[in-house]
């Protein structure tokens, strides 16, 4: 197909050769993809010279600032952190979020490209980061100057950079074709590759906070739709779908596939497609190996997942708890469960249910946060479409309980998965 002759970024060109010398005022470091080949200063102006070694895609940044550099190095590869003196608060965390995360994308994915990797400091006139290769402006509003002395909090700082890393193998590697979808390829990708980062520093318990925030903006993404919605994998650069609902998608696949099992699927479609030109691959290629990998009984959710507009309405209506005289305790939950297809214009069609989903108990954590909480049931259970009741014995006294409580699953309201207990 002719559109398959053109990447993402680029029409008139494909891989590049890089090589670039740029010159600042004599107290700035000018940064450039490629590494730094000479240094030096003349007619009062100081001169770097960058090249690349390999070819990259044709997408460049320049960057020239007062930078304060602290060096790390992980495995071969230099880790660098370019950033204004006066902003070092969070620059070691960033610097542990780019080691963990090659460690992790080394593992599962390919063996990172580059031997080196720089982040570097802009001024908070915009609020985000994106990654060049081997190198990934960092705006100081969303890392620099966060404020992260609340642990409770979602550790942004350490998400983006895992999310801007994961984009050297999710762009910088793979790149899609300019069709409906190619966002998934790198946005999505890049989320997923980030969260599975992020729960292996935090645990699967605090992720519930970060699933919900990301379920939130996708639902108010789609109440603002002015065209129409379309599928995770035909999205047209809809960020509150190639982002917010990529995040939960993928993070939904991973548990009921397994994350072994998407990894390998990602893994070979980075072996597929890594540093090729034309044709480049579409969703549907990502899609083939992922269900290679999963197996058929799989692909009713895949097709879910990915190719339908898919909303449940899961909700808890009642908890009630009594203790039974071994000291146990019998818990009751009603429940309401559905699944519903949605056309491009909204259009609401019943679905039937046909995958189990998650039923959990929970006691109360000595603190009294949600993430420090103890997990006293959690397991996919088969439920009925519509109202329902659903009887648990655990071992403790609960607090909460709910279905599909940690918001896994693209539901049309996140409040309503959990309530508290009712004790008899």
């Amino acid at each position: 197909m002719p559109a398959h002759q053109f990447s993402l970024l680029e029409r008139d060109s494909d891989w590049v050769s890089f090589e670039t010398t740029v010159s600042t005022v004599t107290d700035q470091i000018a940064i450039a993809p490629g590494y730094l080949e000479k240094e030096w200063t003349a007619n009062g102006r100081r001169y770097f010279h960058y090249r690349m070694d390999k070819p990259i895609l044709d997408f460049f940044s320049f960057q020239s600032a007062r930078y304060a550099v602290k060096r790390d190095s992980y495995n071969g590869v230099a880790i660098e952190v370019y950033y204004d003196a006066q902003h070092p608060y969070n620059v070691d965390r960033m610097i542990e979020a780019a080691k963990k995360s090659m460690a992790h994308y080394d593992a599962v994915y390919s063996l990172y490209q580059f031997r080196q990797f720089r982040v570097l400091e802009f001024p908070g006139y915009e609020r985000f980061a994106q990654s060049f290769a081997n190198t990934v402006p960092f705006s100081e509003s969303i890392g620099f100057i966060a404020d992260l002395r609340d642990r409770a909090d979602i550790d942004y700082v350490f998400y983006v950079t895992a999310h801007e890393l994961a984009h050297q193998w999710w762009a910088h590697q793979v790149i899609g074709a300019n069709v409906q979808g190619v966002t998934m390829l790198d946005e999505t990708f890049a989320q997923y590759s980030a969260l599975m980062v992020q729960e292996k520093e935090y645990g699967p318990v605090k992720m519930h906070k970060f699933l919900k925030f990301e379920l939130d903006r996708y639902l108010t993404g789609r109440g603002d739709e002015r065209v129409e919605e379309l599928p995770l994998a035909r999205n047209e650069n809809q960020d509150y779908i190639h982002y917010r609902k990529g995040s939960v998608v993928m993070y939904s696949l991973k548990d009921y596939l397994g994350e072994v099992v998407v990894d390998r699927a990602l893994a070979h479609f980075d072996r597929d497609y890594a540093f090729k030109g034309p044709q480049y691959p579409d969703t549907r290629d990502f899609l083939a190996d992922l269900r290679q990998e999963a197996g058929p009984q799989w692909n009713p959710l895949i097709t879910d997942l990915f190719e339908k507009i898919t909303i449940f309405d899961n909700r808890v209506t009642e908890v009630t708890s009594k203790k039974r005289a071994d000291g146990k305790y019998d818990v009751t939950l009603k429940i309401h469960a559905a699944k519903i297809y949605v056309d491009d214009l909204g259009k609401e069609t019943p679905a039937r249910l046909d995958e189990p989903l998650d039923i959990g108990v929970f006691a109360k954590a000595a603190d009294g946060k949600e993430q420090n909480e103890k997990v006293l049931y959690l397991q996919k259970r088969v439920v009925a479409d519509g109202e329902s009741k659903v009887m648990i014995t655990v071992d403790a006294p609960p607090i909460e309980a709910g279905i599909d409580p940690y918001n896994k699953l693209v539901d049309r309201v996140s409040d309503d998965n959990r309530m508290r207990v009712t004790l008899q």
